[in-house]
Parts: C-alpha cells; structure tokens; sequence
C-alpha cells in the first residue's frame, strides 16, 4: 500500500511538472490564433490560388482551398486514394492540379464543382514534380519512376516522355517566360530541360546530397535548391545563376536537418532579394539573397519537419507542418529577440518573423 501510494504521488509529480512544462514552452501560443484545422494528418504542400486564399494537400488525402485571412475552409476536394504530395495553381485562374501517391494528377476548378475536371495518369510511382507552363497550356510531371512527362491540359494526353536512369524526381518548376523546366531529383543532380525538344540541355554539377526542392526567381535569372542531410551536414540551400549554367553563386548554411524547402521572397521596395528556407528540424530560415547572411530564424516548437513555404506577399508566408498544419507567418522589420512556437530572431537584417495564426 505504501509502494502505491509512492507511485501515485510521483504520477502526480510528474503530470504537474509536464503540465507546467508544456505551459512554459507554448509561452507564445497565447498570441497565435487557432482556427478550424484545414487536414487530418499531416501536410506536404501548400501554394496560392489567390491573394485570399491557399490550397493545401496531405496525407487525408484530401485537396483544400482555405482562406488563410478569414480562418475558413472553403472547399475540399476528395478524389485521390492516397496522400497528396505537391499542389500547384495557374496564376489568374481557379484551376488546381494535385499530383499523389496513387501515381496520378488531379485537375480541379474551384467554380465546376468538387469533381476533378481532368485526370492526369500514366506514371508508375508517386508523383512529386509539378509545374504548368506560363501560357497554362502544358503540364509537366516527374516521379520516382524516372519520368518526366509533359501534358497537354486540355485533352489531359501525355505529348512527351523521357526517362533518365536513377532520375527519381524530387520537384519541377518552370522558368518564368521561358520554355525551360529545373528539376531536382535523388540522385543529387539538377537538371534543364528544354520543353519544345524534351531533352536536357544542362545538368548541373552533382551535390553531395539528394536535391530536395527548387524554386526560379521572377526575372528567371537564379534558381535556389535545397539538400536532405543531418547533424548540419548537407543541409543548406545553394543559388545557381541560370545564365551560367552550373555557376554556384552562394550557399545558405545555418539548418541542423534536411532543407525541405526553398522559395524567393516577394522584394518589399527598397529592401534586398531575400530566400527562406524550411526544415526537417523545425525551423524557417530567411536569408539575404546575394551575401547569404541568415536575416531571421523561426523555431516552430513541436510542428516536426516544415516541408512547404507558400509566400503571399512581402510581408506574409504560409508554411505546411507534419504535425500542426499550416502557419500564417508574419515578416517584417524590428528588433523582437524572442524565440519560441510564436516568434523569432532578427539576424544582422534586423527582420521579426511570427506566426500569426494556425490552421
């Protein structure tokens, strides 16, 4: 009986103690609002349909539109029968397209329904690249299965196949005005291919660790790339020039796991070109472009890896967690030292960045 009543008193101890604990560590979480989640699981991709409103998709399988200003979610679409892992929108228009683990791409409309309008199919694994032309005539998909397919959106047929041995396709995106598609892949290596041709016209030397995301700037000129790795090794992000192809212009170190993703930054006026990053080891890096120097940090206590960026504007990012969904995160200039689940340090630029809200 005394035994037990040890035991019960050390159980109380410890659940007080944990209780406290947990109090103590979401100090910040007072001041970030939590709307109505957007998934069940976690989420692996979120991009813009609209000023207003993002798309998400993860491991529910489900495809959702949210409006990240109101907290609401305005539309989900059921159609794939596992996770989604990339999601990508035509700027201008309501068209969404989701590529999955089913090894196949959906085409939605927010204005025709919760059906998709288009199906993609024909790969032999999961689909993890996805990229629509400037002109939103073509599609371009790359999988595991070394694959990189170009579409036709209208009829959904694939008009270009290429396969590339030990090509396992990591991301895609398209030079803006251009005919060019960036791919990364496991293999380590970054590749250009020409769409008219469907054929590689350049490869970029190979890193030493797989190439997990990339990202084109808006004048077409850079192209950043980020790298899986652990214990700080392997784990930064690189900027390319893209009129020098293979030309290295800086690297961004400062992540303790995988550098899941990558994006350019919208250019408030007068401010320099800026990069984040978001990783394996939860947190958001912002980076000074050209000198690489780390302007903010942003650790997300508890969210696990951060594998999604989506900016909005100059001034607002969305960022897709495994295990707290999606984060409306504010940037701007200041000098908050804070650091925790709801705000970050400024670095030599002197930028805060804080979550705003959850969903």
């Amino acid at each position: 009986m005394f035994k037990l009543c040890i035991f019960i008193s050390l159980l109380v101890f410890f659940v007080f103690r944990t209780t406290q604990g947990e109090k103590a560590d979401n100090t910040f979480d007072s001041q970030v609002v939590q709307y109505e989640p957007a998934h069940q699981g976690s989420i692996n991709t979120v991009t813009n349909l609209s000023p207003d409103l993002c798309v998400s998709g993860g491991t529910d399988q489900a495809v959702v539109v949210y409006d990240w200003k109101q907290g609401r979610m305005c539309q989900s679409f059921q159609g794939h029968n596992r996770e989604v892992t990339k999601v990508v929108c035509y700027p201008g228009s309501t068209w969404i397209f989701s590529a999955s683990r089913d090894k196949t791409v959906l085409m939605w409309d927010l204005n025709q329904g919760d059906e998709p309008i288009q199906e993609f199919c024909g790969h032999e694994l999961v689909v993890n690249g996805l990229a629509i032309s400037p002109e939103g005539r073509k599609l371009c998909t790359g999988s595991r299965d070394n694959w990189m397919c170009l579409w036709d959106i209208e009829s959904a047929k694939c008009e270009q196949r290429h396969n590339i041995s030990r090509n396992l396709v990591t991301h895609v995106c398209w030079v803006p005005g251009s005919s060019s598609v960036v791919q990364t892949s496991e293999d380590k290596t970054i590749r250009v291919w020409d769409s008219r041709a469907w054929q590689v016209t350049n490869t970029f030397p190979a890193k030493q660790y797989i190439q997990t995301h990339c990202d084109v700037s808006p004048n077409g000129n850079y192209l950043v790339s980020s790298s899986n790795g652990f214990g700080g090794q392997g784990c930064e992000a690189t900027l390319w020039d893209l009129r020098q192809p293979g030309c290295k212009v800086v690297e961004y170190r400062g992540h303790l796991q995988t550098t899941a993703c990558c994006m350019f930054l919208p250019v408030p006026p007068g401010s320099t070109a800026r990069v984040a990053t978001s990783s394996h080891d939860g947190s958001i890096k912002i980076w000074d472009q050209n000198t690489a120097a780390c302007l903010a940090t942003l650790a997300l206590d508890g969210a696990g890896p951060l594998v999604s960026l989506s900016p909005n504007d100059t001034t607002n990012l969305l960022c897709a967690s495994f295990n707290s969904g999606l984060h409306h995160i504010q940037v701007g200039q200041g000098s908050n030292q804070a650091q925790g689940s709801g705000a970050g340090s400024g670095g030599a630029g002197g930028l805060d960045i804080k979550v705003l809200s959850r969903f």
